[in-house]
């Protein structure tokens, strides 16, 4: 899980408007951080499997929002993508 801190930090950083804390972006972001833990985690346990089913359903999550924001808001996206530095 994340800190509340750094939660919060995210979400200043991506949202939309000042009560913004669903917006795809936020949710992107917020699973990418996620995403970037857990990645940690499995450099020293690389064992542990109830953890690694929970990082494929993270990533295939922050897909589908990634494509729901390609599909209708193609700039919105291109800012994402660009922000996180998740595609090349």
């Amino acid at each position: 899980m994340l800190a509340r801190e750094r939660k919060v930090t995210i979400i200043d950083q991506y949202q939309t408007h000042g009560t913004d804390t669903g917006s795809p972006e936020v949710q992107i972001a917020l699973l990418s951080e996620r995403i970037g833990q857990l990645t940690e985690h499995f450099k020293t346990h690389a064992k542990d499997h109830a953890s690694r089913r929970g990082l494929l359903m993270l990533v295939s999550k922050r897909r589908r929002l990634l494509d729901y924001l390609k599909k209708y808001d193609s700039e919105r996206y291109k800012d994402v993508i660009q922000k996180l530095g998740i595609r090349k």
